[in-house]
């Protein structure tokens, strides 16, 4: 059995659950569909065989996707028990960002430097992959940090006129040394100092959706420690890949980068 999800009513599932009003059917954006009544048991859901976050909301469960930056225009299928879910994923065309790198290495690493890459990118892979089962009432975050936000996600950015792949967080402008707060409650999943990412913490809030704080001064929480909405996780900082401080804000949902400006509180 196949049903639609038309983007009016997508939208309309959008406004209830995330503090954005925008429709983000979009590549990097998110779609939240309905996928059981409220009465039965907690349905499961996937997209491209990985599994997908589920929020039961007064009479109904919906399913809350994310949707890879990659993703042509067109339908895209959500499984649910025996039935597909069809949403419309609208073209969005990102602007270009060209960035100035001082450290030529990060721009092209050489063999050891890619060794290492190669090793953290697991790590952090595993991370932002895993689906740790817990009930979940919304998807809404609390900025981690004051300051302004870029509009930066998605952007196909050029390092030192290098070609490289979309920007998968927003950057928000902050002094060193800034603290930085947990933007929900959840577990540490992962902390570390990263080649590209300088140190860092990823953050598990439940069911595939993550946080990620990256280019940090200083950590200041540890892997597997339980955080609170607005529990300090470090400071701003200018470690990694950066051409000065600031805050790279990433969301995962489903194990893709999602546009973090859907979930802020307004």
């Amino acid at each position: 059995m196949t049903n639609r999800c038309i983007a009016f009513a997508a939208l309309l599932c959008l406004t209830t659950f995330a503090a954005a009003t925008e429709q983000s059917l979009r590549p990097g954006g998110i779609a939240i569909v309905e996928i059981g009544a409220a009465q039965d048991a907690a349905p499961s859901a996937s997209l491209n065989g990985k599994k997908v976050l589920v929020l039961r909301r007064d009479e109904h469960w919906y399913a809350v996707v994310g949707i890879p930056l990659r993703t042509n225009p067109g339908e895209l299928t959500i499984l649910t028990g025996d039935e597909q879910k069809i949403i419309n994923v609208g073209a969005h065309k990102y602007r270009e960002q060209h960035l100035t790198i001082k450290n030529k290495s990060q721009v092209n690493p050489d063999q050891k430097q890619l060794d290492r890459i190669f090793g953290e990118r697991k790590i952090i892979d595993a991370a932002l992959n895993n689906f740790r089962s817990v009930l979940l009432d919304d998807v809404s975050l609390s900025a981690p940090v004051a300051g302004a936000h870029s509009s930066s996600f998605g952007s196909r950015r050029f390092f030192n006129e290098q070609p490289r792949s979309p920007h998968s967080g927003m950057d928000i402008a902050a002094n060193t040394g800034t603290p930085i707060t947990a933007a929900r409650n959840g577990i540490i999943a992962a902390t570390g100092n990263y080649f590209f990412n300088g140190n860092t913490v990823i953050v598990d809030h439940g069911q595939g959706f993550v946080t990620m704080y990256c280019h940090l001064s200083e950590t200041a929480v540890s892997e597997g420690q339980h955080v609170t909405s607005g529990e300090i996780l470090g400071a701003v900082g200018a470690t990694g890949r950066v051409t000065g401080p600031h805050l790279h804000f990433g969301t995962y949902l489903n194990g893709t980068a999602v546009d973090p400006a859907i979930f802020l509180d307004p």
